[in-house]
């Protein structure tokens, strides 16, 4: 891990509260897929969370740039964030995390709510560009349809047939044919999912979602040394 420097290409909307941004690094980096970063916008103090936070890739490693994305808040780092320009240059501490693919993958789960998505987007779109032999599947947990950040990328990956991708809808009746009403659930997991526990399970998102998810896991006697779970927190 070591700090390094980046420059600003370019903004991408992802739905109306999820933005990305893609940064041209000064020099190359190597990280997994699935692994998070830290954006510094204090240097002088290090240990200022409020304006230096952990943000996951939500990009394949080996591209001639990286992506991190956030759901943007009334926070002073989403405000920093905003103001951003191209070719403005931040400060970054990478790479970080072990919650990632293991070369004994060969069947993966992610279930994951909200912004918990950005590192199963890295996860799937180095799986496709490598023509990875895992099985995917996706079960993605939003409030609204309007909610789904990456949804046009996830829809083409879909059409790999080694991936599924279900979305589940909480608080309205989803309008299209691969989206689902309601939370992530044991009957969904053993629906949806028949052969889990031969499957690596992912869970990414807000610690309460994590925390029951993992539960839901362990009472379905998944194996616990295939849970992979990582916490989102202070967006």
């Amino acid at each position: 891990m070591e700090l390094i420097h980046a420059n600003l290409t370019d903004v991408v909307e992802r739905t109306s509260s999820v933005k990305s941004w893609r940064f041209k690094l000064e020099k190359p980096l190597k990280f997994k897929a699935g692994q998070f970063l830290r954006v510094i916008f204090d240097t002088e103090n290090m240990s200022n969370s409020n304006l230096n936070k952990f943000l996951s890739f939500s990009c394949a490693p080996d591209k001639d740039y990286i992506e991190f994305t956030k759901r943007l808040s009334n926070s002073e780092f989403s405000k920093r964030l905003l103001k951003l320009k191209p070719n403005d240059r931040i400060s970054l501490e990478a790479p970080m995390g072990n919650c990632v693919l293991s070369e004994n993958d060969k069947k993966i789960a992610f279930l994951i709510g909200g912004i918990g998505i950005t590192p199963v987007i890295s996860i799937i779109e180095h799986v496709v560009e490598k023509k990875l032999p895992i099985n995917v599947t996706l079960i993605y947990s939003n409030r609204s349809e309007d909610d789904i950040a990456f949804k046009s990328e996830l829809n083409i990956w879909a059409r790999n047939s080694n991936i599924d991708i279900l979305h589940t809808i909480t608080d309205c009746t989803p309008k299209e044919e691969n989206c689902l009403r309601g939370l992530i659930t044991k009957e969904l997991i053993e629906n949806k999912i028949p052969d889990y526990r031969s499957r690596a399970i992912f869970i990414f998102g807000p610690p309460i979602m994590v925390s029951s998810i993992k539960n839901i896991c362990l009472e379905l006697n998944c194996n616990a040394d295939m849970i992979r779970a990582e916490n989102f927190v202070g967006y």
